[in-house]
């Protein structure tokens, strides 16, 4: 419905104008063809000063309401604001969407002239929003959200199989699940574009919730309501540790064991830290010395470590190698006394996300691509399978994962 239309209504409700704000008198505050906002009021004004028209009454432009916004809200402008507000820089934002910087801004200032408020406050140095413009940012997510959603109905409805999938993954799984899963699903669905991104746990969060993934792949529970968490597996740790270290002589590995060891960690903020920490109570005896300071970005990094001699570490059971052992200068053992030494995996993704039957049939196929080394869990009720990829061992027959 257009201001006009929605000022005619009002009048044929109320019978009286509502506030109103002067209209912008420049380019960005005219409507169609040039004309502004008086020199409409005086087009549709009749002679005597007020009449009929449209089968509604009219009023004097004194009196007219005017709702001060006379343009249609763009899916374009709003995916400018949203730019805007996630970077608080217009820079960054125009490279997000492709842009210069010039037509950005002026489309966002357009915007704020039409709606008459003030969306951002700009410095030289800082970009914030305002309290009005926080408020129409969220409309602007969910609205964009719909409009996402009516071109992945559609796209599911000719082809669920086909187009791109975006897919997050932390950095301690996605180069060890990939390998495994990448071919087999190319030859599966030949249509779809997997898009992979790797980041850490809170930065998939964030982008799921923004809409710029549909999945991610995590290790760690989700609390938030808006999101569902498929389960795909219970990966087991093993310890790493150096050729010639005391623990060589051990048979099998206990809970003291790795209590009493020093254990080489990753950096904040992978979740993989964390886990480990708790399994082997290391906020209880904080690392001091060398140790405290030597941690690592990567798996590979800390592996690294470990081979130099600076002490063990424990590390997901897809990242064991083949023939990994003494050559290699390390050793990698399974924690097989320890039943609660693993982490789940689950696909997570938005509640909303229309394309539940493309996210079963991944689940699916990853079920079928691991190793004996981890531990495939059932599909959720909810979540059915795509023809053709049943396998034995992720059926619920096949027992549960610690039997």
């Amino acid at each position: 419905m257009t201001s006009a239309a929605i000022g005619r209504v009002a009048q044929a409700v109320w019978g009286r104008p509502t506030s109103r704000r002067p209209a912008p008198q420049s380019a960005a505050g005219l409507g169609a063809g040039g004309m502004d906002s008086q020199a409409r009021l005086s087009q549709n004004r009749s002679p005597g000063g007020s009449g009929i028209r449209d089968g509604l009454p009219t009023r004097t432009a004194r009196s007219r309401p005017d709702f001060g916004y006379h343009g249609p809200v763009n899916l374009r402008d709003l995916k400018y604001i949203l730019a805007v507000a996630e970077t608080r820089h217009f820079g960054r934002a125009a490279e997000r969407c492709f842009v210069s910087q010039p037509t950005l801004s002026g489309q966002i200032k357009k915007l704020e002239d039409e709606l008459g408020v003030v969306i951002f406050e700009r410095t030289n140095r800082s970009v914030e929003i305002t309290p009005v413009g926080a408020a129409i940012l969220a409309h602007a997510r969910l609205a964009l959200e719909q409009a996402e959603a009516i071109e992945q109905v559609a796209r599911a409805h000719q082809d669920p199989f086909a187009g791109p999938l975006r897919v997050g993954a932390i950095p301690t799984l996605s180069p060890y699940l990939m390998p495994l899963i990448l071919l087999p699903l190319r030859q599966t669905y030949p249509k779809l574009k997997l898009v992979l991104s790797e980041e850490i746990t809170d930065l998939l969060l964030g982008r799921l919730m923004r809409h710029e993934i549909d999945a991610a792949l995590l290790a760690t529970a989700v609390d938030e309501h808006d999101l569902d968490p498929w389960p795909l597996f219970d990966e087991p740790f093993w310890l790493a540790h150096p050729v010639n270290h005391p623990l060589v002589q051990r048979a099998e590995i206990s809970a003291r064991d790795l209590e009493e060891i020093d254990l080489l960690l990753l950096a904040d903020g992978h979740c993989l830290a964390k886990q480990v920490m708790e399994l082997c109570h290391l906020e209880e005896r904080p690392q001091r010395g060398e140790m405290a300071d030597l941690r690592a970005s990567s798996l590979e990094t800390l592996l690294q470590l470990v081979r130099a001699g600076f002490g063990c570490t424990l590390i997901p059971a897809l990242a064991v190698r083949e023939g990994r052992g003494n050559d290699d200068g390390l050793i990698t053992r399974p924690l097989t006394h320890l039943p609660n030494a693993y982490r789940r995996i689950s696909l997570v993704f938005r509640k909303s996300f229309p394309r539940r039957q493309t996210l079963a049939a991944l689940a699916e196929l990853i079920r079928r691509q691991l190793p004996p080394s981890v531990r495939p869990l059932p599909p959720p009720a909810e979540a059915h399978p795509a023809p053709g990829l049943i396998d034995s061992k992720t059926d619920p027959q096949w027992g549960s994962p610690y039997s």
